[in-house]
């Protein structure tokens, strides 16, 4: 096993990878991550599969299967099939963790990220779907979403949240999640069984904020605004693990909703290729890396201390950025919505390439 990466893991990180293809699962790619890179959890989202979907044949055969069914019912099937076959792979790490490892996301439509109820519903589906106890059902943070996320855990089944950008965003993340479980305890539902994470993007920050510093003159803080929102963000998740709401769910069995660093591949060559990975160390914490980032810090990565207690710090430095003339809850909200954006632009690609290829399977037949 990578000495790295396990003193990563030491450090109290779950590694899980943000990569899903089913050239992956057949080669036995994602098993050697696995067993050598110490990767305990999947993520993975449209923009993800579209990649998968044009690297070779191995989605054909279940394709033909399908029998030219409306794109969109056979996306949803694809993608549930790989995201079963990698539950399969870590069912190990699932069963020795508890629960509280070994899990693989898929997401809902992005068409939805605006409709509640109709989260709610594909939600419900996609969990029926895959099938396994090891999935989560990956919904994004908007004003809908929220609702839905509430519901979703109410029900029983595990989330993980996407798409969060801002503190403001994310607590009300956690307020859902414990309204979730309030209720599914008034259902009579075991709360153990229900796990969450919240995954609070990075890179995207930086990219975004450090744009608007370079055109005020403030190249002096360049690249820190997004660890120091994520320094805040782990402050509010502390706070809310301390609360006696929480602690009274936790003395019924629930869990915590474990903070997920997500987009941890620097975008800026300027910076340390596992800069938001070695900054954002501490316990009951999820990194979600592209397999490129992950192979960094396997080679050179370092421990750089932890998050813990740092909101002070954090907050200080985000301060410095509005004082400097950034607009953080602008850019915030921004960076939401193109978020969302971006997703409905790889599903419209998604569809387009399934409808392709099923158009030239009809051909050939």
């Amino acid at each position: 096993m990578n000495e790295r990466l396990g003193a990563l893991s030491a450090a109290g990180v779950s590694i899980w990878l943000d990569d899903l293809s089913r050239s992956r699962l057949r080669s036995g790619n994602l098993a050697h991550l696995i067993q050598e890179f110490s990767v305990t959890g999947v993520t993975t989202n449209p923009t993800i599969f579209a990649a998968a979907l044009s690297e070779g044949s191995d989605y054909e055969t279940q394709l033909a299967d399908l029998g030219g069914v409306p794109a969109e019912v056979a996306i949803t099937e694809l993608c549930a099939a790989d995201v079963r076959d990698a539950c399969d792979e870590f069912a190990e790490t699932y069963r020795d963790s508890a629960g509280y490892d070994g899990r693989v996301s898929i997401e809902v439509s992005p068409a939805l990220a605006n409709d509640a109820r109709g989260t709610i519903e594909e939600a419900a589906k996609l969990h029926e779907l895959v099938d396994r106890e090891n999935v989560l059902i990956k919904i994004p943070a908007t004003d809908a979403g929220l609702e839905a996320i509430e519901e979703t855990i109410a029900s029983g089944i595990s989330v993980n949240v996407t798409l969060i950008f801002s503190v403001r965003r994310y607590v009300q993340v956690m307020e859902a999640y414990v309204r979730g479980l309030e209720r599914a305890r008034e259902r009579g539902l075991d709360l153990s069984g229900i796990h969450s994470v919240a995954s609070f993007f990075i890179s995207r920050v930086d990219g975004e904020i450090d744009a608007r510093l370079r055109a005020l003159g403030r190249s002096d803080l360049v690249g820190r605004a997004a660890v120091a929102n994520a320094l805040v963000a782990h402050g509010a998740f502390e706070e809310f693990v301390a609360s006696e709401r929480f602690e009274m769910l936790a003395a019924s069995g629930a869990n915590i909703q474990r903070p997920l660093w997500a987009s941890t591949g620097t975008k800026d060559p300027a910076y340390p290729d596992t800069l938001y990975v070695s900054d954002l160390v501490g316990p009951e914490i999820v990194n979600t890396m592209p397999e490129k980032t992950l192979r960094s810090f396997a080679d050179h990565g370092t421990v750089n201390g932890s998050v813990e207690g740092r909101r002070a710090e954090g907050q200080a430095l985000l301060d410095e950025v509005e004082a400097a003339g950034v607009n953080l809850d602008e850019v915030f909200e921004l960076l939401e919505a193109q978020g969302v954006e971006k997703f409905l632009a790889s599903w419209a690609e998604l569809v387009e390439r399934v409808e392709a290829a099923t158009a030239a399977l009809g051909t050939r037949a």
